[in-house]
């Protein structure tokens, strides 16, 4: 008989301790327009923390200046440090442990707005900056690799729990894996041993780096969501190239393309004139002009990932985590029945912050996100849930 595991009792991610096995997820919290830690930073995971969830997942912490998103994102450099300190020590006072995401979005760089140009694995024209995107040379891939570990270090110094490896939604190391957009012939391109070579060089040195201080998990796309891309075949078979190398204590699973198809994540509406009012002119232009092509639809359904999920979980030993329209306690419950270790959400504890504690209680059952995905476009000025906002607003004018 299998031992279903409580998901609000206390349980390890590697040498970490937690309350409980459920994981905010990251979310591009839109209030660092410094690239530094802010009072509001702190706030937006402090409610995570207060409202019972474990792990609280800082996003993102770039570790190159030009593998930034744009230029308003935090990329890890001392500077940066006394400001981490404080928000990882504000976690932890709550009882709850932190998470870094570290990452350089390569492809999905802005590079006007970051004033350096982006780089990927091949060549390529930038839907986000209009400009071309160059190859990464055998010494970009060298220094972003000494950039991740430098990252690391830096990250452990300021207090994180864990780091979280971004290996997915075509970032850099993303595009290096997705065989459309890898086109090189050299020893880092062709077939599945050659592009994952980087992600893999990446995730060694790092742990090489931080030893047992620290848990060491990753953001994998079980696949890319578009033709052509990284599919879920090959994924299942870097998954255990990763499992094999020993590197990681948890695997978190996505999918879907920052660069190219962005809904495959995020199911359910497209807010597509939220988008085009929060993007500069240029940009609305684009989104009236193929929004709908770019932004597709995808119907929302409670855990819309886990069927994908569970073919990892028949082929892997180590920890996943579950991510996807996680909603219900009844969905965390089948996640843990199923043999995935933790659960992570995110639109669900935007919309509601506490929703752990209430259902670790018995006082909820299920959250109420709504998958409008309007809180999508509010990255860009303060994430948050615009449906929340109005609600409260509607109170206070009764």
């Amino acid at each position: 008989m299998t031992l279903v595991r409580d998901p609000f009792a206390p349980a390890t991610l590697g040498p970490v301790r937690l309350r409980n096995r459920v994981v905010k997820a990251a979310t591009f919290e839109g209030v660092t327009p410094d690239a530094l830690v802010t009072h509001e930073l702190i706030e937006y995971h402090l409610a995570v923390a207060r409202g019972g969830a474990a792990l609280t997942t800082v996003a993102y912490l770039a570790v190159s200046p030009e593998g930034r998103t744009d230029r308003h994102q935090i990329y890890l450099r001392p500077e940066a440090v006394p400001g981490l300190r404080r928000l990882t020590d504000a976690i932890h006072d709550e009882g709850a442990a932190v998470a870094a995401q570290l990452g350089h979005a390569g492809p999905v760089a802005n590079s006007r707005s970051n004033r350096a140009r982006a780089i990927t694995a091949s060549r390529m024209p930038s839907p986000l900056s209009l400009q071309m995107v160059r190859t990464a040379t055998e010494a970009d891939i060298a220094r972003v690799t000494r950039e991740y570990v430098e990252g690391a270090r830096l990250a452990v110094s300021a207090g994180f729990d864990s780091l979280e490896m971004h290996l997915g939604h075509n970032y850099l190391l993303s595009s290096f894996l997705s065989p459309n957009l890898n086109r090189r012939t050299d020893r880092w391109g062709g077939s599945l041993e050659n592009r994952s070579r980087f992600a893999r060089q990446v995730v060694r040195a790092v742990r090489e780096a931080v030893g047992d201080e620290v848990a060491v998990t990753a953001k994998v796309n079980m696949t890319d969501g578009v033709r052509s891309g990284f599919k879920i075949e090959e994924s299942l078979d870097f998954a255990e190239m990763l499992e094999s190398d020993r590197t990681l204590d948890a695997l978190q699973l996505t999918s879907g393309s920052s660069l190219t198809n962005p809904m495959y994540l995020f199911r359910g509406d497209v807010p597509l004139r939220e988008f085009a009012e929060a993007m500069p002119p240029l940009q609305r232009w684009g989104i009236k002009a193929v929004g709908r092509r770019f932004f597709r639809h995808y119907p929302f359904e409670e855990a819309y990932m886990l069927p994908m999920a569970r073919r990892f979980r028949e082929r892997l030993d180590m920890p996943l985590m579950l991510l996807g329209g996680i909603n219900k306690r009844e969905t965390i419950d089948l996640a843990m029945a199923e043999g995935f270790e933790y659960v992570a959400m995110a639109r669900a504890l935007l919309r509601e912050p506490d929703l752990v504690n209430r259902m670790r209680t018995g006082r909820a059952d299920q959250g109420s996100c709504i998958h409008c995905n309007r809180c999508m476009p509010t990255i860009y000025s303060r994430t948050r849930c615009p449906v929340a906002e109005e609600q409260e607003a509607a109170v206070q004018t009764g």
